[in-house]
């Protein structure tokens, strides 16, 4: 509760965060389209995003950039405009309904953005840094006319330090321009300019949080959490700084001190957690984190955080199945594909409640795990799940890679995508390679990603293009379901099946809509899947499944496969025999 409580009290002004007066716009609405959801009426340009965006490292002062910015369209490599078209409403890709624009972004046009900040007297003497959750995808900023960064990649949060860049006075001018080609073989998805079958509407420009964040001239950039259960210790690193600066932590079980630790910073510290409890679906117990920096004997930054002790291996069992293992027991996972895509907002869920939604139902109709299908959710997503005892199979966003450039950018975002989500305990999976969409080099990433996390498990690639290497063999089965034969040292996971097809009037995308094998209706659908996950049980016996990934949590734009309907009104089966069925699967892991 402490931590839930933290967060949304830095999403309230007045509280300890600092929230700017954002322009409002009478005449600002959602852009019509074919669906809406019911949290869209929830969202104003005065209440969008309010809440504190990075739960992992937790700062008292910031300021929310969420709202309305100026926008312009013009052709690419062209100045900056003197004028702009209108205004968009950030964090909303400008091709969603609720960014108020409603246009694609193609190869031969760039985004821009602007918008006006007063920084506030309190920040005098610190410095400013300027943060992104994500933007898709390559970035250039300006402050007051004068460049301070560009970045690339559409998946990953970045910063810049604009404190050079302020000027006198407290009113500061910020500009953004975006280049998105969509499909321009850089990292992108299931986005195309041209949305198709089993590919959607992309989504260009800000897309996550925007906000500024006053720090110390000295301060703590970031937190590597690793929880070491056989040791009873948590190892906490932080980036080095200056010599003379400490760094000190506290782990906290409901509010009373575990262990703590201290050392210079850039160095490792080991916080004792004696008899530690141990995260699980059951039982998601999450430890607070308190981090301190000081230069002698004066604090000069502090963060707060959490972490769950958990441990994942990869044993045989008592029949000699090689199986996952959670906390040393075998532990079969049961999640549905999870494309993370709004009929709204497509990229960018409506509200935090919105998002949220998802994950809970996806708990209450009985599964323990989710596959985030090549898309990366905003950290506050992953917090989610960690608070639910949600596990994760997290998805490599699929690229092209056809040209050595391509390919150098596919593995610079896949690095970015493991070191920003290192800390969060729900992510159990990495997932590299979809389908063999892009594949290359599968041995070698497969090692690298190995090396760069060597507590969670890699999938080399899910579907069938397998080059036997990572910790399981994977497969796709539609309907199915199907299993691979266990390894000696790979378990058994049927990536993808059943894709039960059915639109229901007033809650598609389009008028027609598709499925991988339709139903005639909820009961027919009800009957299906529960014969389907006894099937699976069957399988999870004998070859020796162990991981199962339903196709799908909900149907997106004209699939119709869905567990929900897109607008997330409706649970087309009975959400019972549903739960009852999934949870035969891992409650039991006998």
């Amino acid at each position: 509760m402490m931590r839930m409580n933290i967060l949304r009290c830095l999403a309230l002004a007045g509280c300890v965060g600092v929230l700017p007066a954002l322009a409002a716009d009478k005449n600002w609405q959602p852009v019509p389209g074919p669906l809406q959801t019911r949290w869209a009426k929830d969202v104003s340009p005065t209440k969008v995003w309010p809440e504190y965006p990075r739960p992992q490292m937790v700062r008292k002062e910031w300021m929310n950039l969420n709202g309305l910015w100026d926008y312009a369209i013009v052709a690419t490599n062209a100045p900056a405009p003197h004028s702009y078209e209108g205004q968009i409403l950030v964090p909303f890709p400008v091709e969603s309904s609720l960014s108020g624009v409603g246009r694609r972004l193609d190869e031969f046009h760039d985004l821009f953005y602007r918008r006006t900040v007063k920084i506030p007297r309190g920040w005098k003497g610190e410095r400013v840094l300027l943060h992104f959750g994500a933007v898709d995808w390559e970035t250039e900023v300006f402050v007051n006319g004068s460049p301070v960064g560009t970045h690339r990649g559409g998946y990953d949060p970045f910063s810049f330090d604009i404190t050079g860049a302020l000027k006198s006075g407290r009113t500061q001018e910020i500009v953004v321009k975006v280049f998105d080609p969509t499909e321009g073989g850089q990292p992108h998805g299931k986005q195309v300019r041209k949305p198709r079958g089993i590919m959607y509407t992309s989504s260009s420009g800000i897309w996550q949080t925007a906000w500024l964040e006053p720090v110390p001239q000295t301060s703590i950039a970031e937190l590597a959490i690793t929880p070491d259960v056989d040791s009873g210790v948590v190892r906490i690193f932080t980036p080095s700084g200056q010599q003379d600066a400490t760094v000190e932590a506290v782990a906290l079980a409901n509010g009373q001190e575990v262990g703590r630790d201290s050392g210079p910073l850039g160095g490792e510290l080991k916080i004792p957690v004696p008899n530690p409890t141990l995260w699980s679906p059951e039982h998601p117990f999450l430890y607070d984190l308190k981090v301190e920096l000081r230069q002698g004997k004066k604090r000069v930054d502090a963060v707060t955080s959490y972490f769950a002790m958990r441990q994942l291996g990869l044993e045989k069992d008592d029949k000699g199945i090689t199986r996952p293992t959670l906390n040393g027991k075998p532990m079969f996972l049961l999640g549905p594909l999870d494309q993370g895509f709004w009929p709204d907002g497509l990229y960018t869920a409506p509200t935090e409640a919105a998002m949220r939604y998802d994950l809970e139902m996806t708990k209450k109709l009985g599964f323990n795990m989710t596959r985030k299908h090549v898309k990366v959710e905003p950290e506050l997503w992953y917090y989610e799940c960690d608070r639910l005892g949600l596990m994760v199979f997290q998805d490599m966003p699929a690229g092209d890679n056809k040209t050595a450039a391509q390919k150098e950018e596919f593995e610079h975002e896949l690095k970015q995508m493991i070191l920003t989500h290192y800390n969060h305990p729900c992510i159990v999976l990495w997932v590299i390679f979809n389908e063999g969409w892009g594949q290359y080099d599968t041995e070698r990433l497969t090692s690298m990603v190995k090396e760069m996390d060597p507590w969670r498990g890699v999938d080399d690639a899910t579907g069938w293009t397998d080059k036997k290497v990572g910790d399981v063999i994977d497969m796709h089965k539609y309907p199915g379901p199907a299993s691979p034969q266990p390894e000696e040292t790979r378990a058994a996971v049927l990536g993808e099946f059943g894709g039960l097809g059915l639109g229901l009037d007033g809650h598609t995308w389009a008028k027609k809509s598709w499925g991988y094998q339709g139903m005639t209706d909820r009961k027919a659908l009800t009957d299906r899947y529960v014969d389907l996950l006894t099937k699976t049980l069957e399988l999870k016996a004998s070859p020796g499944l162990s991981a199962a990934v339903y196709t799908q949590i909900t149907d997106v734009e004209t699939e119709c496969n869905g567990l929900m309907t897109y607008d997330r009104e409706i649970v087309k089966p009975d959400l019972d025999a549903v739960s009852t069925a999934n949870r035969k699967l891992w409650e039991d892991n006998k």
